[in-house]
């Protein structure tokens, strides 16, 4: 028992009492401390209960020391969440991986009188925090840095607008922002556009409209991949329409974004859509947990950058009718889209601009955009776009629910600035939910016949409304353009997010 003593106070007291307990009450092959025969797999009853009390003791006099000053008055996460549910007589629900190894300096002085508060100051310097389920039950998250309360979004926004009173004060502001976007981006200057063409698919011919799959090289080895949905008959110069998508499963190959595209070529525009990054046929190159990297946002800028060079350069194109429109995270990327670049003349973000919600993937906030002009908001950003006509679709289900209420007036007030302000519009739709459902792309179709002079009549029923029935959903093969299998890939191309890396060498550091 001696030597057993020894062992135990060997092992070293800061060794939390669970993790004694369990290694003495039963050995590990060649754990055996020095006196035990190699019969003696388990400890007596006996030997149990002494060294159960040892350990208490030896654990109480641990706690002890270091519960003072010069320790922070550290305590496991574990334990002051027990403390918490114990003293304010709450839930709180977490997983073991959360909490294991995480440790509370000067836990017992962040108690206050509220609960709420309480987590608060437990859990902010873990970039921890607690979602409230219902009274009296809490759900352990990791802090998300792109959420916030609405009312901490909407005061931030006013003390944003307190920067400027007029058109004046606002341009200053603007010329301010503007190229610390592309500083923050890693895009100043911009990289070397590569001196390819584009590779273009056959075209395919349907009820008014025709289909080709396109991809055009961004980066040496880096392709932007989509499909152009044009008219049958183009007359002169007609508008483009840049269509990215959102995060919704299948993004571009999915049947609502091909009857957008589909409707707007029939009604006489060129609509491209096209994929975010490590998404789609980007993904022959990247995988999709790459999507989820700060690089992504950083990239697809560049691609709707060189999209609208490309675009701009046909002869067909009127470089005076240039929008761009796309759904949740392609929302946002609308917005920075026409924040920093004035070729294009109209913008529709749809269920996607918040004051309180920054998007919740780092291809829309993970590159540092918000902090540029001392900092900035998504709102803000999309301001940038007046006086150019833009339209915000919003719903009852997501961070769009209060458009209405604050954001939307903030954006009539800039728009005031330079005497258009009815330019910007809201749709609100409170009874529907995050998506691109057909009320949605009605509002679009809407506001580009109001402004680029669309014929909606090419699409409408005898009765006047929209008749999408006559647009063909292709099989996503059909949309490809490297080939079913990729096989069609060129030899240069960039494979893994380490090599795209080394075409951005800021983002290594």
């Amino acid at each position: 028992m001696i030597n057993l003593f020894k062992y135990v106070l060997s092992s070293g007291v800061q060794r939390s009492r669970e993790i004694c307990i369990s290694r003495f009450l039963h050995f590990a092959p060649g754990e055996k401390p020095a006196g035990f025969s190699q019969n003696d797999d388990r400890l007596s009853g006996y030997q149990r209960n002494v060294i159960i009390l040892l350990l208490s003791i030896l654990s109480f006099t641990t706690f002890a020391q270091t519960q003072n000053s010069d320790h922070a008055y550290k305590k496991p996460l574990l334990e002051v969440l027990k403390d918490i549910e114990n003293r304010y007589h709450v839930k709180i629900k977490y997983a073991e991986p959360q909490i294991k190894d995480k440790w509370v300096n000067y836990a017992n002085w962040r108690f206050r009188a509220d609960v709420d508060e309480t987590l608060t100051n437990v859990l902010t310097p873990l970039d921890m925090k607690v979602n409230k389920e219902k009274a009296g039950v809490y759900k352990l998250k990791e802090y998300e840095y792109y959420r916030w309360e609405v009312q901490d979004g909407w005061a931030y926004l006013d003390s944003l607008a307190s920067k400027y009173s007029d058109r004046a004060s606002w341009e200053k502001r603007k010329a301010l922002i503007k190229p610390q976007l592309f500083e923050a981006l890693q895009l100043s200057p911009l990289p070397a556009k590569p001196n390819s063409k584009p590779i273009i698919t056959a075209k395919r011919i349907f009820d008014g409209y025709s289909v080709e799959n396109i991809a055009l090289e961004i980066l040496p080895g880096v392709w932007i991949n989509g499909s152009l949905y044009k008219p049958l008959n183009i007359k002169g110069k007609i508008p483009v329409i840049l269509s990215p998508d959102g995060h919704w499963e299948k993004q571009r190959y999915r049947p609502d974004c091909q009857i957008r595209c589909a409707m707007l070529a029939r009604m006489g525009a060129m609509a491209f859509s096209y994929d975010l990054f490590a998404w789609g046929e980007s993904m022959l190159q990247f995988k999709y947990e790459d999507h989820r990297k700060s690089l992504s946002q950083t990239v697809q800028t560049l691609g709707g950058i060189r999209i609208l060079d490309y675009f701009t350069s046909l002869k067909e194109t009127d470089t005076n009718r240039v929008a761009i429109s796309g759904g949740s995270g392609a929302g946002s990327h609308c917005i920075l889209m026409t924040a920093i670049d004035n070729r294009i003349k109209l913008s529709a973000p749809v269920v996607a601009m918040s004051s309180y919600f920054y998007g919740g993937c780092p291809c829309e906030s993970g590159m540092p955009i918000h902090q540029c002009g001392g900092g900035t908001d998504n709102v803000e950003l999309a301001a940038m776009a007046a006086p150019r006509p833009q339209l915000l679709v919003s719903d009852g289900s997501d961070w769009t629910a209060h458009t209405p209420e604050h954001d939307f007036p903030y954006l009539q007030k800039m728009y005031g600035y330079y005497g258009v302000k009815d330019k910007v519009e809201n749709v609100h739709l409170p009874d529907e939910k995050h998506d691109f459902s057909p009320n949605k792309r009605i509002a679009l179709y809407d506001f580009l016949i109001k402004y680029f002079k669309i014929n909606g009549n090419a699409v409408k029923d005898k009765a006047g409304k929209y008749d999408e029935s006559k647009v063909t959903i292709e099989k996503e093969n059909a949309m490809y353009v490297f080939g079913d299998k990729g096989e069609k890939l060129p030899k240069n191309a960039v494979m893994g997010f380490e090599n795209l890396q080394k075409l951005f060498p800021q983002s290594q550091n």
